[in-house]
């Protein structure tokens, strides 16, 4: 039979077996969890998968006319304003002209001078000139004819003895200088210009035309018309403003046809080929954008500043007067693009010694080789083969433990 101090033990014995079991249980939970890492993990499932580069660029127009000054001079009227509609032939500008008008008409009077000169020429002479060797040429002749006869009646006397031979020698005499004197002016009449006349006055007449060509163009260039319809988009003077040769007096474009100059880093230009569609994005316009496409590829390195790159042309497609030329834009060009296709994160994928990923399979990484596709971006990759939908990967272990094969793991959120 128990005794009074044996069963005042009893309780003190109970509370002490369950303490113990407590104690043990959380041993063996302990042990049985402590080698668990905890992972960051990912659902495979399928995506659309754009890959893409972004660079900086400047508008410019395709179509462009930069009006500037030909000759120094003041700035009579500006009959346009900034981002007014143009038609072509309307008259933009007008400089003072009187100096090109006094040099239109000086080069007038030296191409008509150079005609005259050259008509001439053709004819033998001026109309005055030619009446007077008309006047001298009758005359010769009618000299050369007195002549002949006076020769003939001294000849006739000289054989019935009533003239010397001195009188009819001198009379010889006379009419040879009257044959001499009308074949001179026979030949001045027909012959008295050569080719090398002809010649310096075709050359004066070509520089008269040349000059007056540039004294007319002077003037055209008084007066700025618009060569196309399109919009002035710029003026940087005014009326009365005096301006020396070259400056720019205003600019017009069409646009409605722009495009943008853009310059890709080295590494990208591989990736570009005419045809891909790009993305516009304008800081001063954040809620807009516009769409165009790249018209003209990278064809060589270049240097821009600190940076070697590729010279890329792109058109933009939806322009409608609002992207104005000279401004900074970002571009974004999509290099390639994949449609529901099954893919992970890609910092799930490793490629030590060939591509992975680690599955979770019942709280254990499962090493399971894949194999990628081309659709790669930033951040997902595709798989082709190794992987199924709503399978499990590990990305990365909280505690920057080491994955390896078999690992005991525990998903974390």
């Amino acid at each position: 039979m128990p005794t009074t101090e044996t069963r005042r033990l009893n309780p003190v014995m109970l509370w002490g077996i369950f303490l113990a079991i407590i104690v043990i249980g959380f041993i063996i939970v302990r042990s049985s969890t402590r080698d668990l890492v905890g992972v960051r993990v990912a659902v495979v499932d399928h995506q659309n998968i754009v890959s893409s580069v972004s660079t900086s660029g400047k508008v410019e127009p395709v179509e462009q006319f930069p009006a500037v000054a030909s000759t120094p001079g003041v700035v009579e009227k500006v009959y346009v304003d900034v981002g007014q509609k143009v038609k072509a032939g309307q008259l933009l500008l007008k400089m003072d002209d009187a100096d090109a008008v006094a040099k239109i008409a000086a080069a007038n009077s030296a191409v008509h001078t150079a005609e005259a000169t050259l008509h001439d020429i053709g004819q033998g002479g001026s109309q005055d000139e030619r009446i007077g060797f008309s006047g001298d040429l009758s005359r010769a002749e009618q000299q050369q004819q007195q002549a002949a006869k006076d020769l003939a009646a001294l000849k006739a006397l000289q054989q019935k003895g009533a003239a010397s031979a001195s009188e009819v020698a001198s009379s010889e005499q006379r009419l040879q200088s009257a044959d001499s004197s009308l074949k001179g002016l026979q030949t001045r009449s027909t012959q008295r210009y050569g080719a090398t006349d002809r010649s310096r006055a075709e050359a004066q007449l070509a520089d008269a035309r040349a000059s007056l060509a540039a004294a007319q163009a002077a003037y055209a260039n008084a007066n700025i018309r618009a060569p196309f319809a399109g919009t002035v988009y710029s003026i940087p003077v005014s009326n009365y403003d005096f301006v020396p040769a070259g400056e720019n007096l205003l600019d017009e474009a069409d646009l409605n046809r722009i495009q943008v100059r853009a310059y890709f880093d080295e590494p990208e230009i591989g990736k570009l080929a005419v045809g891909q569609a790009v993305k516009i994005v304008w800081d001063a316009k954040p809620a807009q954008a516009w769409h165009g496409h790249i018209s003209r590829a990278p064809s060589t390195v270049i240097t821009y500043g600190t940076r070697n790159v590729g010279e890329c042309i792109i058109t933009v497609d939806d322009a409608r007067g609002d992207l104005l030329p000279n401004t900074n834009v970002t571009v974004t060009a999509t290099t390639s693009q994949r449609f529901n296709v099954l893919s992970v994160p890609r910092e799930a994928l490793h490629t030590e010694g060939g591509d992975f990923v680690f599955r979770v399979v019942n709280n254990r990484l499962v090493r399971t080789p894949v194999q990628v596709g081309v659709g790669v971006n930033l951040t997902r990759v595709e798989i082709v083969s190794g992987l199924s939908e709503k399978d499990t990967v590990a990305l990365s272990a909280v505690n920057n433990r080491e994955l390896t094969n078999g690992l005991p793991v525990k998903i974390v959120e």
